[in-house]
């Protein structure tokens, strides 16, 4: 196993190292694997109608900067490409072909070669690590013998930063949620009312209600259907 492997490994047991700390990590993994640069991005699906998105990089600063202010995040391709596959995708022209401003300024900035894979975890969580460095094509003798480790390494980054970042981005309930109010959550994300609930717990309508009212002030939810869905996709059921 390469060096980089096993403290990577080990920080991800290390509940005490923070984003950044755990960030350090996977900048060494880079650089074990070429590139100088490395970026990693997070999409929690919270709320629905307007998912938050976390991003770590050592990209240059004024890149990162432009970055934002055009709003590239919502043309960038290999983004997109993220969104919808888990295959590594290479930098090229034809990647983007349709971007021509973003390519051009990215490259301007010293980002010329890079790679970019997604992961996504059963909550829905979105994760995708770019590695970039300014020279050195990546030919395709290069992707094939690192494509193992680098999948490994998007993987193990996904773990470890979604169990940081989430609680930060979704907001985790301030108190932990009962074992009957998550039963009840369960039964009303499974469509169920507080009448067929109680039937099915032998509890009545009021203690439902009870636990339901807990539950949603929790999880800092306007209602019981929120509060299932927010649970849910924070594997709190």
């Amino acid at each position: 196993m390469r060096d980089w492997q096993a403290e990577l490994l080990c920080a991800l047991g290390d509940e005490a190292l923070d984003e950044r700390q755990l960030f350090q990590r996977v900048e060494r993994a880079a650089h074990g694997l070429g590139f100088a640069h490395c970026a990693y991005g997070i999409r929690v699906p919270l709320p629905i109608t307007r998912p938050r998105l976390g991003m770590l990089s050592n990209y240059p600063q004024p890149w990162q900067q432009r970055y934002q202010e055009a709003g590239y995040l919502e043309a960038d391709p290999t983004v997109r490409h993220g969104l919808h596959s888990a295959a590594p995708i290479v930098w090229n022209d034809e990647v983007f072909a349709a971007t021509p401003a973003l390519w051009a300024e990215a490259r301007e900035h010293g980002l010329q070669v890079g790679v970019a894979q997604s992961s996504r975890d059963w909550h829905g969580v979105a994760g995708m690590l770019t590695l970039a460095r300014g020279h050195e094509p990546l030919r395709h003798a290069e992707v094939k013998a690192f494509a193992p480790a680098f999948g490994w390494l998007v993987q193990a980054a996904h773990v470890a930063f979604s169990r940081r970042l989430v609680p930060q981005l979704a907001g985790s309930p301030g108190h932990a949620l009962t074992a009957r109010e998550a039963e009840v959550l369960r039964w009303t994300a499974d469509g169920k009312t507080a009448g067929e609930i109680s039937d099915i717990l032998l509890v009545s309508e009021h203690t439902v209600a009870f636990h339901l009212g807990n539950a949603v002030r929790k999880l800092g939810c306007a209602n019981k259907t929120a509060a299932a869905v927010k649970a849910a996709l924070l594997g709190l059921l």
